[in-house]
């Protein structure tokens, strides 16, 4: 049970209020990551590949991170993780400081610090992440603590277990509602092709990239006028028409 020393306002903070971020107020795309801590794959993509949206300037993705993966809720409310119980307690911490910062450019520095610990196999340093990105340690360790982090952890499942369609692997990534599966490490081109503001210099080429994919592919069996559609404006976009 929570303990009543951690604010009471963070645990009754509805998520509808995150979309007062400036990142939705400035019509920025949606990205949801689906993932575990200590899984290699997703710890490699969290910090080789979905940093580049603050590094390459894609500033215009509002991104969110739903750390529970591959994890099991049983009948009773026990979580079992994956890779573990160390695992278990990560995604507690991550969803807690997901929570307590919720603008990603605060957050995610801390999370792309753990991964990176992961992949080494030092996950166990992960409170030296505090010291690198600067972020107060003492409300997380409330927030774990406290009990909170579980319910954090439980609500993340819930999500995740409701994604349709389900999920198969990890990490899963969602873009503007379009599930990119296989294709997750295409993610900047899928969040520039969405974007309808003035696109930023990294966009340069990436219309036009996610316009042919979708036209040798398939895509999701769409029709194939609105693919050319597509490729048209691809096209303009990348000539400055």
């Amino acid at each position: 049970m929570a303990s009543p020393r951690f604010p009471l306002l963070l645990r009754l903070v509805p998520l509808v209020l995150l979309c007062l971020s400036p990142a939705c107020a400035a019509g920025r795309v949606p990205v949801s990551v689906y993932y575990e801590t200590l899984c290699p794959f997703c710890s490699a993509f969290v910090v080789n590949d979905l940093a580049r949206i603050f590094h390459d300037g894609v500033s215009i993705a509002d991104l969110r991170l739903v750390p529970f993966g591959n994890g099991r809720v049983s009948a009773d409310g026990s979580i079992t993780c994956q890779h573990g119980e160390g695992e278990c307690q990560l995604n507690a911490i991550e969803a807690c400081v997901i929570r307590l910062w919720p603008n990603a450019e605060q957050h995610f520095p801390f999370v792309q610090c753990v991964e990176r610990l992961a992949l080494t196999r030092k996950w166990d340093a992960w409170q030296s992440c505090f010291q690198e990105t600067g972020l107060v340690s003492q409300p997380v360790i409330d927030c774990y603590n406290s009990g909170y982090g579980r319910q954090l952890e439980l609500q993340n499942a819930a999500e995740t277990n409701a994604l349709q369609p389900p999920h198969q692997f990890v990490p899963w990534v969602v873009v503007n509602g379009k599930l990119l599966g296989e294709d997750y490490m295409n993610f900047e081109a899928y969040i520039c092709s969405f974007y309808d503001g003035e696109l930023p210099e990294a966009c340069k080429g990436k219309h036009l990239a996610i316009a042919q994919h979708t036209r040798t592919s398939g895509g999701d069996k769409r029709n194939p006028n609105e693919v050319a559609v597509a490729l048209a404006i691809g096209i303009a976009l990348w000539f400055g028409l």
